[in-house]
């Protein structure tokens, strides 16, 4: 399933490249203007109120991004007509993402460094604690979106369901975060315009789409008395119809499609 997640994202990215690069400069903007204009404003709070806000401003673009990216993954596309409205439907999501952000943000500069300047034993033990709690919440929290995308718009239950799809598909989890990682270190080469955040997004949704296939197959699959509790899920016959739709396609098929 692995492999075959990073080839239809690669496939996606590319036939969609330049829609993808649209939406990762509608971000780089937003990000600048978040980065440069709050230094030009004298006045201390409205300057941080600004910076606020453009932040805000940032992450509900990437919840419009997530609910655009999810017509690629389910090998459609997405118009830009229809962006602002998934910027009307998921600005809710992207506000409570925001938030969560900030106070992960706080905890880790100032609650961290609060117990480890105890100097003590118990100060140390506590700091260890919060820092794998931080980074248990970031791996769970990296689908918040595209769950916001493909299966709830309840805030409530989209948290929850960041925390299920970790404790059930714990390995799948840190996989993801480890490849957001390098997708977000190669997208620094031409400067986050390809793979960067829209990258990103259609790849966590792109995880999350073909992992909501194992439950469809437990569902039609259910264990009687005599199976085992926990059965191996058969990724190459649940996959058929996808690797059908996706395909295969050599080096001249990428340059040259229209030869073929």
């Amino acid at each position: 399933m692995i492999g075959f997640l990073v080839k239809k994202t690669f496939f996606d990215l590319w036939d969609n490249m330049f829609r993808i690069i649209l939406l990762n400069l509608g971000f780089m903007a937003s990000l600048a203007i978040l980065v440069f204009l709050p230094g030009y404003i004298p006045v201390p709070a409205l300057s941080i109120a600004l910076f606020a806000a453009g932040f805000l401003w940032c992450c509900i673009y990437l919840a419009a991004a997530a609910l655009s990216v999810k017509a690629l993954s389910d090998y459609g596309i997405f118009d830009f007509a229809g962006f602002w409205a998934n910027m009307k439907a998921g600005w809710p999501a992207g506000l409570a993402m925001g938030f969560t952000v900030f106070l992960l943000f706080l905890i880790v500069w100032y609650t961290i460094p609060f117990y480890i300047e105890l100097g003590t034993m118990l100060g140390l033990f506590l700091a260890i604690v919060i820092l794998w709690t931080l980074i248990f919440a970031l791996v769970s929290l990296q689908f918040f979106l595209a769950i916001r995308a493909r299966l709830d718009t309840k805030l409530r239950k989209i948290f929850k369901k960041c925390f299920i799809i970790f404790f059930d598909n714990p390995g799948f989890a840190v996989f993801s975060m480890l490849f957001t990682i390098v997708m977000l270190i190669l997208s620094a080469i031409p400067p986050f315009l390809l793979p960067g955040p829209a990258g990103i997004l259609l790849f966590l949704d792109e995880g999350l789409r073909l992992r909501l296939l194992k439950y469809d197959w437990l569902e039609a699959n259910p264990p009687d008395s005599s199976s085992p509790r926990r059965r191996p899920i058969p990724w190459d016959a649940i996959l058929i119809e996808e690797r059908e739709k996706t395909g295969t396609r050599t080096l001249r098929n990428f340059i040259f499609p229209w030869k073929d």
